[in-house]
């Protein structure tokens, strides 16, 4: 009897595994298989006398196979990847035959992303099909056991990789055989360093005839930018392909079998690494993006335009004698050059560490340009030698941080980490992973974070993810060979840039469930907080969330809200776009949040609950986890093959996969009921964030520009225009006493209409000099200073910004409300006109409520009336309209004539606005404010107006 013996093995964790698969004998279908057209296939052998012959006429691609020695042709090798709202279903797909005249190895070798999940795996032997589900470990290997004892083959699978995990497969088969292998797996694209990239293992081993990697992207939020770096090397410049829309993008690469060779008369192919895509997507709101379909929703986070917060950072360096070499020196010279980016608001220090500790400052200095050369120095004389004390070191590096913390060192925005670097196991000192784990949890506050970098495979990098995790931060294997250097850069460059720290998510309670994690301790430049969860979608027409956080300046509290039915109508109608990515994305990030949390458990009991869930989830979702095994079977299940994931020595079972940091502290009340805000005082939530509407009671300054003065004891309307230049700076309240101006600048028109050219305020500041405080409103943004640091929200966004008791509240599209305590309070209205219109420009109005507790001192164009003038109004006559009557006006020993109409407040309808009656004094308020128009106009946004 002849035989069929397959090899096939799944390697998902770095380091070694062995793969038990099973199927000893030829069944009788083959041989009568061989002769029929597969999947595209033409038949290649027949049986004659019982022997395989392999025909030379009746495979029409014979000819243009390239084969090896092993007469091995790969007719195609596809990859299909679609990437749909960051998540990736991946497809790679191989067609072999074996053109020899005797049976042989035939290997499908795949990598796949650490961290990817795989869902499906087939193969197709001669019309045989096999297909795979996915089982509990133990019941798998059971089934697996008992078709073993009836004589199966096994096979063994090795590989070492640091991004990628190996699926390999390799089937014993006869001459003429065709085989096709076809692997899924769906991953979640991670951003960093402000780019998503999506990197795809090409490897095909041999020239094919036929070969495609084919990736499509389709994002609602719509792309930046779409770039394929030339990652497979100068060979294949030119050959790839981008078509990219506004929220669609396609890549190819087809390289006809002469562009796949390593030179014109070489059999072997040039083609063997990584394709990578690489991209980003637009971002209208700080608040971020909220993606609902299917009943799952996804909240995209990944603020920009946020001042840094300073940080405390301690470099812990491993200088044992296993660094010496290469090791070393690529280390030092990364450290050289991250040393070179501190900024000069964080502090900094250094400590080394083999059998001793040492330290290059006893406490946290400055990151100058002196003290950075310095370090410099000292790192360069450091000579590896002697044993590993990686829990002194740790310990060390925590008192530091405390000490300096207890001694009011760092600024309570600033964000304090530890950098670990090592490449191997405790030697001297506590050897004990879990002591150290636990002492390092003791020691550490709260609001440290460890990040670990593990040099090699000879550290267990098991534990420096569970010590990472555990302490608010994350991991991260590298190379111990020429890219060192780079790779512990590319690490630093990713937590670099804190820009806010304290992150809660808050959603209501009643409309969403089973939410990710939605408390995170940091959030770096460059990278993204994804949340996830269940919603409600019958009985709800809105999502609204409201994220907050403390930045560099201020408190912030974003709102977002969106349709749950706003991308019913894209997804359906693009025939590429998974219906079922909010569904992957939440299980992936559920999965993976369990594995870290059960890394961390600290009882078995937990574990096991913990444990049971992750196994649940794994079943549900099709997807092989640590707890899962792939079973491959034919259609009889006479035939079968395990895919299991086996246990590195050298790791736990469980890698969490967290990119993240764990759930921060939070006891804070939140607005509304549902939503937890973070370090925010509750007097400044939403109940204050606007002024009372009442038509009647308010100064205001809207259209080109019209003033309305409100007097509150004589229960009048005065209004006035100013006719001034584009470009001038119009005071509007000017008090020395309290501190508070607020000017206005004007923009003008497109273009005069009626010989006059309009005008309109286009910025509006505020400067609250007893604050320190600056904020500018334009047509495009808000943007609160404080000193040198700045934070920004768009007119796109709903959100809040608290800084020094001083709120500020956006009102998407809408309108901006400043308020300070209870004494005062400022609204801005936007007014948006269509783009193209000839005339008309963007522009603002402002409220002031007269109730503002402004000081006697107050003066400008609408604070002098904080002091109310006296005004009479008497011998009322027509006027040329019967609903513009003329009066006299006396005020401030001036008599005017004025006319009587109807001025606009856009507060409640800002496209028709409500009617305010009011007298209108002439010649830009000339009799009626003190002086002249142009005795208000001032040099700078911020400027006190000179009162004479």
């Amino acid at each position: 009897m002849k035989h069929l013996i397959c090899f096939l093995g799944l390697f998902l964790v770095s380091g070694v595994g062995s793969f038990d698969l099973v199927i000893d004998e030829i069944p009788d279908k083959v041989e009568n298989l061989i002769d029929l057209e597969i999947d595209g296939f033409p038949s290649s052998s027949k049986t004659r006398n019982g022997r395989y012959q392999r025909s030379t006429s009746d495979w029409g691609y014979v000819g243009d196979l390239v084969e090896d020695d092993d007469k091995i042709g790969l007719y195609s090798y596809k990859v299909q990847s679609t990437i749909t709202s960051r998540l990736a279903n991946t497809m790679i797909q191989a067609k072999m035959v074996n053109n020899a005249k005797k049976s042989q190895h035939i290997v499908f070798d795949v990598q796949v992303p650490k961290g990817a999940f795989i869902d499906n795996f087939t193969m197709d032997v001669n019309g045989i099909t096999f297909t795979s589900k996915i089982r509990e470990k133990s019941e798998a290997r059971k089934m697996y056991s008992q078709a073993k004892a009836k004589g199966k083959a096994a096979g063994i699978v090795r590989s070492n990789a640091l991004d990628m995990e190996n699926f390999k497969t390799e089937v014993n088969v006869p001459p003429g055989t065709r085989i096709q292998f076809e692997l899924h797996y769906h991953e979640m694209i991670r951003r960093k360093l402000s780019s998503y990239e999506h990197v795809i293992s090409v490897k095909p081993g041999r020239l094919a005839k036929h070969m495609e990697v084919d990736v499509r992207i389709i994002e609602p939020q719509g792309l930046r930018y779409v770039h394929a770096p030339n990652s497979l090397g100068d060979h294949f410049d030119g050959i790839t392909t981008i078509s990219k829309g506004e929220k669609k993008a396609h890549v190819s690469f087809k390289p006809t079998m002469d562009q796949q060779r390593k030179c014109p008369k070489c059999s072997s192919t040039a083609v063997d690494g990584n394709f990578v895509v690489q991209y980003d997507v637009n971002r209208e709101t700080t608040g971020g993006e909220l993606e609902i379909f299917n009943g799952y929703f996804i909240h995209f986070f990944a603020p920009e335009n946020l001042d840094p917060l300073p940080k405390n950072i301690l470099f812990v360096i491993d200088v044992s004698g296993s660094m010496w070499g290469l090791k070393m020196k690529q280390t030092i010279e990364a450290m050289k050059a991250i040393l070179s980016e501190l900024r000069a608001a964080d502090q900094f220090s250094l400590i080394d560490f083999n059998h001793n500790v040492r330290c290059w400052r006893d406490n946290l200095v400055s990151a100058t340009p002196a003290q950075v050369e310095d370090a410099k120095k000292y790192i360069q004389t450091i000579h590896p030698n002697g044993g590993t004390n990686i829990n002194e070191a740790l310990l060390r590096a925590t008192f530091i941080l405390n000490e300096a913390q207890n001694l009011g060192m760092l600024d309570p925005n600033s964000v304090s980490m530890i950098v670990l670097v090592s490449d191997g196991d405790p030697t001297v000192g506590e050897l004990k992973l879990t002591t150290i784990q636990k002492n390092v949890k003791q020691s550490i506050k709260d609001e440290f974070s460890l990040f670990c970098l593990g040099i090699g495979f000879d550290v267990d990098y098991d534990f420096l993810q569970r010590i990472a995790t555990d302490n608010r931060g994350m991991a991260q294997r590298i190379f111990g060979n020429q890219e060192t250097s780079a790779q512990m850069k590319n690490f630093y460059n990713q937590v670099s840039t804190p820009l806010l720290k304290k992150i809660q998510f808050n959603y209501p309670q009643e409309s969403v469930s089973d939410v990710t994690q939605s408390s995170f301790h940091n959030y770096f430049g460059g990278s993204e907080i994804v949340v996830a969860g269940k919603v409600d979608t019958e009985n709800l027409q809105h999502l609204e969330s409201i994220v907050t956080a403390t930045a560099a300046n201020a408190e912030l509290v974003m709102e977002t809200l969106r349709d749950v039915e706003e991308l019913d109508g894209f997804m359906k109608k693009d025939k590429y776009a998974d219906p079922d990515f909010t569904k992957k994305l939440w299980a992936y990030l559920t999965v993976n949040q369990m594995l870290a949390e059960r890394n961390t458990a600290p009882t078995a009991a937990l574990k096991r609950n913990i444990t049971k869930s992750i196994l649940q989830m794994s079943l549900d979702h099709h997807i092989v986890t640590p707890f899962t095994a792939m079973l491959i079977e034919n259609a009889e299940k006479d035939e079968i093959m395990l895919a299991d994931q086996p246990k590195d020595p050298r790791r736990g079972c469980c890698p969490g996969t967290l990119g993240l940091t764990p759930n921060a502290p939070n006891n804070n009340k939140g607005i509304p009921p549902w939503a937890n805000v973070t370090a925010v005082p509750v007097s400044f939530m939403p109940e204050q964030r606007s002024p009372p509407v009442s038509s009647l009671s308010i100064n205001r300054v809207d259209n080109d520009p019209h003033f309305i003065i409100h007097l509150p004891k004589s229960q009048r309307n005065i209004c006035f225009n100013i006719n001034s230049e584009p470009g001038k700076i119009l005071n509007l309240v000017s008090d020395p006493g309290t501190g508070v101006v607020v000017n206005g600048q004007l923009i003008g028109a497109k273009k005069t209409e009626n010989k006059k050219l309009n005008t309109y305020f286009g910025k509006i500041g505020f400067y609250f000099k007893t604050k320190g405080l600056k904020v500018e409103v334009t047509t495009e943004t808000i943007t609160l200073k404080d000193g040198s640091y700045s934070i920004t929200l768009t007119w796109s966004d709903t959100g809040h910004i608290i800084r020094k008791q001083l709120l500020v509240s956006v009102k998407k599209e809408n309108n901006v409300t400043i308020t300070v305590g209870e004494e005062m309070s400022f609204m801005v209205v936007l007014h948006r006109v269509w783009k193209n219109h000839p005339v008309h420009v963007d522009f603002l109005g402002i409220y002031i409520p007269p109730e503002n507790q402004f000081s006697p001192a107050a003066h400008g164009l609408i604070g002098q009336f904080v002091s109310e003038p006296e005004v009479y109004i008497h011998h009322q006559t027509p006027g040329q309209a019967p609903e513009k009557p003329q009066a006299t006006m006396e005020v401030k020993g001036n008599k005017l004539t004025v006319t009587r109409g109807l001025q606009k407040d856009y507060r409640t309808d800002r496209v028709l606005g409500t009617d305010v009656q009011c007298w209108f004094v002439h010649n830009s308020g000339k009799g009626f404010i003190d002086g002249h128009y142009k005795d208000y106009l001032v040099p700078d946004l911020y400027s006190f107006l000179k009162v004479p």
